[in-house]
């Protein structure tokens, strides 16, 4: 077990050394001279060569990542270009709206999903089945931000149970900051619970023809035990595997969804970001954003050992 711990962990280098020279290539695949575009139409030949100097751009590009790529090592994500403050730091004044919201959505959408695709499978053929596809296909099928916008409209200026935008901080109590964050949850979580509904129904409809259920069955169990003791443990794997997936779906559907309800999380700030062409902003989120899921991903190959021991590669 350890042997396969330190390899899934060793594996994680390479992965993590290529995501890191892929983002600091951000600044150089964007078309144009990034000193010229960042400068603006006025700019005289002085301020885009000071620019390019601040940027490091009249060095060669392997001295360039390596000097980068050492303060990364050291926690520095460089300095904004526009509000002359730490990377690090704006992400830090920006992490938990991001962070509640994605923990939020998390637990909204496997508490949802989760039952439902099991129920689902359980009732196979029946209105209970036909209900819960027609919603996986219709979070498929609905982006994002409209979903919001209904969400919005109906709970919020309809009904006014819910506000409209903005975020509670946490500091100011659990229910306040959840509150704030209930119609972006469900927006955010309305693809990630239809992949897990769909994910759990189809790997437990194959669980279910199994020969040990029918035993299970023949000795007396009971539906609650057969489903969610027998039949779900062992089709845990493909669904620990989608929901490890599917965090690229909140940390994309994050950009779109705290634009639309004006939280000030690491989504805007990234979009604020693009929009000025501040590129040290961009280039330090997607560099956390590609660690988080690189762990992520680790975290779901070590659960497959625990859900499975046989698992072994």
């Amino acid at each position: 077990m350890l042997a396969y711990i330190l390899r899934r962990l060793a594996a994680t280098v390479p992965v993590m050394a290529f995501v890191a020279l892929f983002v600091f290539s951000l600044l150089y695949i964007a078309p144009g001279d990034p000193a010229a575009v960042i400068a603006g139409d006025q700019a005289s030949p002085q301020d885009v060569e000071r620019i390019r100097a601040s940027l490091g751009l009249d060095r060669p590009f392997l001295v360039r990542f390596g000097a980068w790529l050492w303060d990364v090592l050291h926690g520095d994500l460089g300095t904004s270009i526009f509000t002359n403050l730490p990377v690090s730091h704006m992400i830090a004044q920006r992490i938990e709206p991001t962070l509640v919201l994605m923990v939020l959505t998390l637990l909204l959408s496997v508490s949802v999903a989760v039952p439902a695709g099991v129920l689902a499978a359980a009732r196979q053929g029946s209105w209970v089945d036909r209900a819960v596809m027609l919603a996986s296909v219709f979070g498929f099928s609905v982006p994002v931000f409209v979903v919001g916008y209904l969400l919005a409209y109906v709970f919020a200026l309809t009904l006014g149970w819910l506000p409209v935008q903005g975020y509670t901080p946490l500091a100011t109590g659990l229910w306040p900051c959840v509150r704030s964050l209930i119609l972006p949850a469900l927006a955010l979580g309305a693809i990630y619970a239809a992949l897990i509904a769909r994910t759990t129904r189809a790997a437990m409809l194959e669980v279910l023809a199994q020969d040990y259920v029918r035993t299970a069955r023949a000795k007396g169990l009971g539906p609650p035990a057969v489903l969610f003791v027998h039949a779900l443990k062992n089709a845990a794997v493909p669904i620990a595997t989608v929901i490890g997936i599917g965090i690229a779906l909140l940390i994309g559907g994050a950009v779109v969804t705290e634009s639309v309800f004006a939280i000030p999380g690491v989504g805007r700030l990234v979009v604020d970001a693009i929009l000025r062409r501040d590129y040290p902003v961009i280039q330090g989120v997607v560099l956390m954003f590609s660690f988080v899921y690189v762990l992520v991903n680790l975290a779901v190959d070590l659960l497959y050992t625990v859900l499975d021991p046989r698992i072994r590669y």
